[in-house]
């Protein structure tokens, strides 16, 4: 299925002037259709691409966006794990590996399907490239299995129940996907075809691969003109996933059963992609089939299925028990509590030991105090490890 094969038809060139500035100054964005007088979007503005060269090596914004977006899914998961009767202490051991499975996943997914990218005329292939994720090149759907799989494991392992887990881990992919999309406006990637909408975009790099790759384009029955605006796709997609991420955050508290709002997320996230996804013009192909397009479609059929199916089993079974309600899970949780009251008087005894040194007060007595009663033999014992 493709959304795209007609939309050139639709589109006009923007004017000679921003043809010419845009060549004339490559790192420019155009909103040429936006608003009815002049203003900063219609007359383009620079992004650099470079955050900061720190010793000659050049830290990238999207590396940058990616990182800040990461870490404020990071931020609201750990608050939401409670809530779901995950103790954060493990739940942090499986978020770091399942971030490292997701780092493997998100570039091995991408190589895969565009293998000949990384192979040169001779057949050698181009290690430098697979392993340089700097300019991009990275693909959600493999980040997403990688992250399930590595993070699962590691989930089993700490007797976790994965399905509770997943209930947090589906919202803060949304705050991930929000963000880090922004990524792709900063490279300048990760947009459509032409279009006339007050939002369509242009640049000198829309414009330049899309004249790089318009017959490739057109055999796939995508037609496109490099000097029109092109669909912003990663800014649907950022919208998308906001408005994903708030109704998910409301029905947090009403889920029927662990997993459910996980279920949510891929169903949610499957359609906005599959129809976005129509209006790409980089899409990962296998033979003329969008992968992602196909992906996305199956998963958000799969998970409205899903969401039946168990609701339906919970819905007879009066024995149901959400992770939190068993009995390891209140266990789990009742240590991690007694860690952080633990931990909590150890700093309130250290702040009165500097107290007394600022003071010029004796502090012996805390200090044995510290060595004896919050030692990490004491913590074990308190935890009855």
């Amino acid at each position: 299925m493709n959304f795209t094969s007609k939309a050139v038809f639709l589109a006009e060139k923007v004017s000679d002037k921003i043809q010419s500035d845009a060549l004339e100054n490559p790192d420019k964005v155009y909103f040429p259709n936006f608003g009815t007088g002049d203003n900063i979007l219609k007359s383009g503005f620079s992004i650099n691409r470079v955050f900061a060269n720190i010793g000659g090596f050049e830290i990238y914004w999207y590396g940058v966006i990616i990182t800040f977006g990461l870490l404020l899914a990071l931020i609201y998961g750990f608050k939401k794990s409670k809530q779901v009767g995950c103790d954060p202490d493990r739940v942090t051991d499986a978020v770091v590996l399942g971030i490292i499975g997701a780092v493997i996943g998100l570039r091995a997914y991408y190589v895969i399907f565009s293998w000949d990218n990384y192979v040169d005329e001779t057949g050698r292939v181009m290690w430098a490239e697979i392993f340089n994720i700097r300019d991009g090149g990275l693909a959600f759907y493999g980040g997403l299995i990688g992250a399930i799989l590595v993070g699962g494991i590691v989930a089993k392992l700490r007797k976790l129940r994965l399905t509770a887990l997943l209930d947090v881990v589906g919202p803060c992919f949304l705050i991930g996907s929000c963000i880090g999309r922004w990524g792709n406006f900063a490279n300048q990637e990760a947009f459509g075809s032409n279009t006339n909408m007050p939002w369509g975009m242009f640049s000198y790099s829309t414009y330049k691969y899309l004249s790089n790759h318009s017959s490739q384009l057109l055999e796939k029955g995508v037609e496109v003109e490099p000097f029109a605006p092109v669909h912003p796709c990663f800014l649907y997609e950022s919208l998308w996933c906001l408005v994903g991420f708030i109704l998910l955050h409301l029905y947090f508290k009403h889920r029927k059963f662990d997993g459910e709002v996980f279920l949510m997320y891929i169903g949610w996230y499957g359609l906005g992609r599959a129809i976005i996804e129509g209006f790409r013009t980089d899409s990962l192909y296998i033979m003329n089939i969008r992968v992602s397009q196909l992906v996305a479609g199956s998963l958000f059929v799969i998970s409205v299925v899903l969401i039946i199916v168990f609701r339906s089993i919970v819905k007879r079974n009066d024995q149901y028990q959400f992770f939190y309600q068993t009995d390891i899970s209140k266990a789990q949780l009742e240590q991690s509590n007694k860690y952080d009251e633990f931990m909590k008087e150890k700093k309130e005894l250290k702040k009165k030991i500097s107290q007394a040194k600022q003071n010029g007060e004796s502090f012996a007595e805390f200090k044995q105090e510290l060595d004896t009663k919050y030692s990490s033999k004491a913590l074990k014992e308190y935890l009855g490890k």
